[in-house]
């Protein structure tokens, strides 16, 4: 199914996960090429993070983690500026400090990207503590993993969200499905021993929802609902979205082993190299997206062909704009990094 949306809406959504998808494939051909140090791609999970954040308004705000890129990049953020600030230019976000894992976007409402496992929790209950105490309608988002629910803060923060029925929202982006070192399937996440992560929720009362990460409809239909509480004053929402880990992603180092990604797989499964036949033809957001698309004659064959042309030509330019960005100067380096701290 798809969300009932305007078509224009539903082909840009269609834009900003290929967006996405193009973006984090070149990055991958990049970093063989150009040190980026360590770095988590978005691969997979396209469907929920575009589903989710499409229903931030201005003055919302969205915390997120290692896995960032296709965060910021939903809500519109410019891939030249984003690569030059994963390469470190003074032409990116952060102006070459942020790197790959610590992005922030005040515009786009992201003050600030963790890497630490759990570390944006608190800030995102905190924000939302701000909202209230402010009488404003707007709304935190909270991006983590399902190895952030092993942190203790979780449970911290989800109390106080609770006792006072906070704007926040706990999205939990579970993609440990398939991922090495699970037990085959006894549980959703590869690092807790809960058996279904919405139970960690339930004790304090908050409603806990699971939906299939790649189904982008299922994605901004609990969204829409636990946004419209918190933007009502009835408190916080736990929404865990269940994906497959993408090959690639299971490495130490993001590898693209499926290769780059093929639109045409979404509706000639005969084109779908063998090794890779699950992947491409029942999990991967992307595809099953564009598939549904075509499906519902929302878009033809043809669209997503042009707009998949369109969106590899853009990332392209925004390579280039990378690479040719300049450094920072070496005597900014102080600068913006700590408040109160000027150069010397």
């Amino acid at each position: 199914m798809l969300p009932r949306l305007p078509r224009p809406r539903l082909v840009e959504m269609l834009r900003a996960m290929l967006v996405i998808r193009r973006f984090e494939e070149a990055l991958i051909k990049l970093a063989a090429e150009t040190p980026v140090g360590h770095f988590h791609v978005y691969i997979g999970q396209e469907a929920t993070g575009v589903a989710a954040l499409s229903l931030m308004r201005d003055g919302d705000t969205a915390f997120t983690t290692h896995r960032n890129h296709g965060h910021l990049l939903a809500r519109g953020a410019d891939p030249g500026r984003m690569l030059a600030e994963i390469l470190g230019k003074a032409t990116g976000y952060n102006r070459g400090k942020g790197g790959t894992l610590h992005i922030a976007s005040k515009e786009l409402g992201f003050p600030m990207t963790s890497a630490s496992v759990g570390g944006c929790i608190p800030i995102a209950a905190g924000s939302a503590f701000a909202f209230q105490r402010r009488k404003v309608p707007q709304v935190s988002v909270c991006l983590i993993g399902d190895g952030a629910l092993e942190e203790g803060v979780f449970h911290e923060s989800i109390n106080m969200a609770a006792l006072g029925k906070l704007p926040v929202i706990f999205l939990i982006e579970n993609n440990s499905l398939e991922a090495l070192g699970q037990k085959a399937n006894e549980y959703p996440s590869s690092t807790l021993a809960a058996v279904e992560l919405t139970s960690l929720a339930k004790p304090y009362g908050v409603p806990a929802r699971v939906v299939d990460g790649t189904d982008c409809a299922a994605v901004y239909g609990a969204m829409r609902t636990a946004v419209q509480r918190a933007r009502r004053g009835q408190g916080p929402s736990f929404v865990e979205a269940r994906t497959v880990r993408w090959p690639g992603s299971r490495p130490l180092w993001p590898q693209l082993v499926t290769g780059a990604t093929d639109v045409e797989y979404a509706w000639d499964r005969s084109r779908i190299p063998a090794p890779h036949a699950s992947w491409f033809g029942e999990q991967d957001p992307v595809l099953c997206y564009a598939r549904e698309l075509v499906a519902a004659n929302v878009a033809s064959k043809e669209d997503v062909r042009n707009l998949d042309a369109d969106v590899q030509r853009s990332i392209a330019t925004a390579v280039e704009f990378a690479k040719q960005s300049p450094y920072p100067p070496v005597d900014q380096a102080y600068e913006d990094v700590f408040a109160g701290v000027s150069a010397r």
